[in-house]
């Protein structure tokens, strides 16, 4: 432990020694990568979950098909502080980032690491792509990890020192998770087996978790009601993300490669399996083991339900502070030292920053090979052209008054939520996903406008159905939107409350 380690006090009882936090350079990284993802928050335009969030804001539940409400309340949050601004919206996004370099560092410092592992630490968060990625999005993949991260240091430092109101605030963290992502759920289950397993098996018997559980249950218990009262769509959506999975991101078998990559190359992909092998393994890291055995149980966990890799990504940050402390301690071998170099570091974040972000140019984004372009970067131009693209149509229907405008998929729809009133375009509707259970057509609508490559579900609900164009995102670059065909269904030969559930798309 390093000199400036000091002794901590609470209620008279002596706690663990502790070192210093590393404050200044942890900050400094901290601030560097707070700096990139503020460069190029505005670069672009929304992403299509991100125009979801703001549709799903505007019509504000105690939830939602696909998710519980928290960021569609985020997301209309920031909108009220700057309309129609991207920057605005990611801000949240950009500090939970932020503040997950922190507080790595300071599960570093719980786990026994001095200055160099806190640096170690904060630095490999923040570089992983997954991270960096996260941080330029407003979305459950961001403020999710986040909160893992925070419920992850809370735990840490109740191994350590014993005080349970953090177990108490474990819970408010985790009544905030639930409300954005389901999955802590999961989280629980396995740190509570883990505990009882490999210790400390004290924390079950802790009245304060107990009551942070009961502070959780509260926070999410509208949800459930919601959920209850719906059908639990919540079920059918985990079921449909699993056929995606399976059909378009690998299934199972790339689950773990892919994870293990998007902890960030070369650095971040070493040391989160040197981590975990290290919190199995280390004498030094034994009171926190149960995190280790927590790591393999959320993989696991994931794994058999055919989740989407990143569902694991909260469990980086004990991952970099293990392996970071074993490093500090001289534990990793010579041949893995080099990766603790500032050279190793700045080449990690060279790597991660053009696939993570949109630092190329917009102009330049079309004719840039595929390898080229950051991830998802062509889902967040052309939203306003595509919402143009049926403006132009909806303005040649033989009875605007009477036509409503229906997208086949979720993203569309967002995208003509927020553009189309201006454009003078109806508030749109979606029989896809989350969008399914925001406001239909109204019954005035006989006919509709629809946005989507296969209308056939329609023919059996309408007399006639007909191509009447296109859309075009105006940058000529091949998106899930660019060319997806417009057709005018007209003559609705039932109501739309019987018409509307048999349309039902659960699909992306």
């Amino acid at each position: 432990m390093e000199a400036e380690g000091l002794r901590e006090r609470s209620g008279g009882r002596e706690r663990a020694e502790v070192a210093s936090f590393a404050r200044t350079p942890v900050l400094v990284i901290a601030g560097a990568m707070g700096a990139v993802l503020a460069a190029t928050a505005d670069r672009y335009g929304y992403f299509g979950d991100e125009l979801y969030f703001l549709a799903a804001g505007r019509h504000l539940d105690w939830g939602y098909a696909d998710q519980p409400p928290l960021l569609p309340l985020l997301a209309r949050l920031m909108d009220a502080f700057g309309a129609d601004s991207p920057f605005v919206l990611r801000i949240p996004a950009m500090l939970a980032m932020v503040a997950g370099v922190a507080l790595t560092a300071l599960i570093a410092r719980e786990l026994g690491g001095g200055r160099k592992a806190q640096t170690i630490a904060a630095a490999t968060i923040a570089v992983s792509i997954q991270m960096l990625g996260s941080g330029h999005y407003l979305a459950t993949s961001t403020i999710d990890p986040f909160l893992w991260t925070l419920l992850i240091w809370l735990l840490a430092r109740w191994v350590r020192t014993r005080t349970d109101r953090l177990l108490v605030w474990a819970g408010v963290v985790t009544g905030l998770a639930l409300n954005t992502k389901f999955l802590v759920g999961g989280f629980w289950v396995v740190v509570l087996v883990a505990a009882v397993a490999f210790g400390p098996r004290d924390l079950v018997r802790r009245p304060a978790l107990w009551l942070g559980a009961l502070i959780a249950a509260a926070m999410i218990a509208p949800t459930l009601v919601w959920q209850a009262a719906n059908g639990w769509p919540q079920l059918t959506m985990g079921a449909a993300i699993s056929q995606e999975v399976s059909a378009g991101w690998g299934g199972r078998a790339t689950f773990v490669p892919t994870l293990v990559l998007s902890a960030g190359v070369p650095v971040g992909a070493i040391l989160v399996c040197y981590g975990l092998w290290r919190l199995l393994r280390s004498e030094r890291l034994r009171p926190y083991r149960f995190l280790g055995w927590t790591a393999l149980g959320v993989l696991a966990l994931f794994v058999l339900a055919n989740g989407r890799y990143y569902y694991a990504a909260g469990m980086f940050a004990p991952l970099f502070a293990a392996a970071a402390v074993e490093i500090e301690a001289g534990q990793a071998s010579k041949y893995w030292r080099w990766l603790a170099t500032w050279p190793v570091y700045l080449l990690a974040a060279v790597i991660a920053i053009p696939q993570a972000l949109p630092v190329l140019p917009r102009a330049q984004l079309a004719s840039a090979p595929m390898w080229a372009r950051p991830i998802f970067a062509t889902e967040e131009v052309g939203w306003r052209e595509i919402t143009e693209s049926v403006a132009r149509v909806y303005r040649t229907v033989p009875d605007p008054s009477r036509t409503g405008v229906v997208a086949a998929k979720y993203w569309q729809a967002s995208a003509i939520d927020h553009y189309g009133p201006e454009l003078g375009l109806p508030s749109p509707s979606s029989p896809n996903r989350g969008y399914v259970t925001l406001p239909r057509p109204p019954e005035s609508a006989r006919d509709i406008l629809f946005v989507g490559n296969d209308p056939s579900m329609l023919v059996p609900y309408f007399t006639q159905v007909r191509e009447v164009g296109a859309l075009d995102n105006g940058a000529g670059i091949q998106n899930v939107s660019q060319g997806m065909k417009i057709w005018l269904a007209a003559g609705r030969n039932g109501t739309w409350d019987t018409v509307w559930p048999k349309l039902t798309d659960w699909g992306f």
